[in-house]
């Protein structure tokens, strides 16, 4: 080393200096040996108070809850790795934020030039491991000075260049041994640990009434995923119908319509009163009603951007991008009262009809399931269903709501009745809607947000990250409250064509192999091993009787359903919810 070149634990010192410098407050860290330097110096911010550190071993699970935290704070969060496939392990993660636009940074430690190439154990090409999916990446020599690496890396995560969403970067790290402390070194003294909490939740928004100058017309507002209470407070001041996804953060108020996926029918084309024009905020993942809505050339529609956005490349979508209010309102317009009390009568009309279908019998009633799911008997109440659960999860939470992607979403999207107000925060992984991470996920924004939080998840959603159940000793635990839909498999994929494919039996029993993808996994005897409280419920008045109860810690209630039958029990709400909506619209 010369006598320029700074040590490995100088240059980890002064990396996470500008780190903390530039608004990260909390750093994940997987355990290894190239990256003890800036373990050691976030050891020392720790015990200072300067940073809140948390441990995983799995470094998937480390960048889902870095993922978490971001989501959680809105601020970033850093996940720090050693070299190798470790790095490779964070792809997941980097993709997720990179479409949901998080400000995740990926601090990759490396080996220093002189051994890259050579067969060095665990030495890749790290730096363009992550290609397009982050913002910037960088790779900081072995002695040298990170400072402006690290400002430039921030600056670009939190969406400080021109033109460019948040989002992800990676700053990847040489360093030369030696990789410890000095003898003289040590941890300081400890001192007040301050610790970092999330804003609280979405607040309803007032705008003032729309201009009667505007035109009337038959106009709808969607919400789609992270719109924020901005749609409803828009929708409410020009007289127009809500459709929101739950994770909008705007599914409430009085315009709000609940399964309007359904009733998205009754206003057609072909209707006596079509949809003339769309209003999207957010982005829309969830339901093929409203692709096809937003795909129709006859409806314009104009999209609210008043910041550049990560989940599409601009040019590729049809809608108007409108960046300020005052435009959006003149192409919105204003509803007549005849046109929101449509939408209001037959959106009341079509919850009813949902809750009607599911207080019946449940799925696969009286097949005599293994799991006892499907026989609820007077006393105990129907059987539980997936959109059973999902209203249940929906009305009962407080503080902060994770959904996973998958059905469960898409059961609240539903079956889930719009509230007054906002009853909690919701978050989702729609950035690529993948199943993978969503326990480490929530245990990010449960630790970030300081409060109660629900996770709303299938069994095989839970089984692929089983592994984010696992806090080592001494890691703080959030207060997290994991609700799991287990119907021993995939349920979703019998509700797309590939139920109709296992329905005329032309592949045998190949759809439930491979898309059905059968389990006999004891979720209980799974907690257990990890030390979480378990409760095993089958019927919608336990599951009510869970939810409504207090717990502490991490606890998960599993929720035993039967996804025979699951096709059929959509038809009959759709059925239901099309014969309400009709009654109601032919009084009008």
């Amino acid at each position: 080393m010369s006598s320029e070149e700074l040590s490995a634990l100088d240059a980890a010192r002064i990396a996470v200096a500008a780190l903390l410098l530039e608004g990260v407050r909390y750093v994940v860290v997987a355990p290894g040996s190239r990256s003890a330097p800036m373990a050691y110096a976030l050891a020392e911010a720790d015990a200072a108070g300067r940073v809140e550190l948390l441990v995983r071993i799995d470094e998937r699970d480390a960048g889902f809850t870095a993922l978490g935290l971001g989501l959680a704070t809105g601020a970033p969060a850093a996940v720090l790795t050693t070299s190798g496939t470790a790095v490779g392990n964070l792809l997941p993660a980097v993709m997720e934020a990179n479409h949901a636009a998080v400000p995740l940074v990926v601090i990759s430690a490396d080996r220093p030039e002189e051994l890259r190439g050579t067969g060095a154990n665990q030495t890749t090409a790290q730096l363009d491991l992550f290609g397009e999916h982050v913002r910037f990446a960088a790779d900081v020599p072995a002695g040298s000075d990170p400072r402006r690496a690290v400002e430039t890396a921030l600056s670009a995560a939190t969406g400080a260049f021109e033109d460019t969403p948040p989002g992800p970067v990676q700053l990847n790290l040489a360093f030369r041994d030696p990789l410890v402390p000095a003898p003289g070194d040590g941890l300081p003294p400890e001192s007040g640990r301050r610790v970092y909490r999330a804003p609280r939740g979405p607040l309803a928004l007032d705008f003032p009434p729309a201009s009667a100058g505007l035109p009337e017309r038959r106009t709808v507002v969607l919400a789609g995923h992270d719109a924020g209470p901005v749609a409803e407070a828009f929708a409410r001041a020009h007289g127009v119908p809500l459709l929101a996804e739950p994770s909008s953060n705007a599914r409430f108020g009085p315009n709000a319509v609940g399964p309007y996926r359904i009733v998205l029918d009754a206003f057609g084309p072909d209707s006596a009163q079509p949809i003339e024009r769309v209003v999207l905020f957010g982005r829309p993942t969830l339901s093929r009603p409203v692709s096809a809505l937003l795909a129709r050339a006859d409806v314009p529609s104009a999209l609210y951007q008043p910041v550049p956005v990560a989940w599409y490349e601009p040019g590729r979508r049809t809608e108007l991008p409108l960046d300020n209010l005052g435009d959006l309102a003149d192409f919105a317009g204003r509803g007549s009262a005849a046109w929101l009390d449509a939408w209001l009568l037959a959106g009341a009309a079509a919850q009813h009809a949902v809750d009607v279908v599911l207080a019946g019998p449940g799925v696969g009633a009286g097949a005599g399931a293994a799991t006892g799911a499907a026989a609820g008997t007077a006393a105990a109440g129907p059987a539980a269903t997936g959109p059973a659960v999902g209203a249940l999860v929906w009305e009962h939470t407080r503080g902060q709501l994770v959904l996973g992607s998958s059905n469960g979403i898409r059961d609240v999207d539903l079956a889930g009745a719009p509230a007054p107000e906002p009853a909690a925060v919701v978050f989702a992984n729609r950035g690529l809607s993948g199943i993978d991470g969503t326990l480490a996920t929530a245990t990010g924004i449960a630790l970030a947000g300081g409060q109660e939080t629900t996770v709303l998840l299938g069994d095989v959603t839970f089984l692929h990250d089983a592994g984010g159940l696992l806090l080592g000793a001494g890691e703080q635990e959030p207060h997290l409250r994991i609700v799991v839909l287990n119907d021993a498999g995939g349920a979703i994929f019998g509700l797309l064509e590939h139920g109709e494919v296992e329905a005329a039996g032309r592949y045998g029993t190949a759809v439930e192999r491979l898309f059905g993808t059968p389990h006999s996994v004891d979720l209980g005897a799974l907690a257990a091993a990890y030390g979480v409280a378990h409760r095993s419920v089958s019927t919608t008045a336990e599951l009510a009787a869970a939810l409504a109860e207090p717990w502490s810690g991490r606890s998960i209630i599993e929720v035993h359903t039967d996804r025979r039958g699951l096709r059929e029990l959509h038809v009959r709400i759709r059925s239901a919810v099309a014969s309400a909506v009709a009654g109601v619209l032919a009084s009008q």
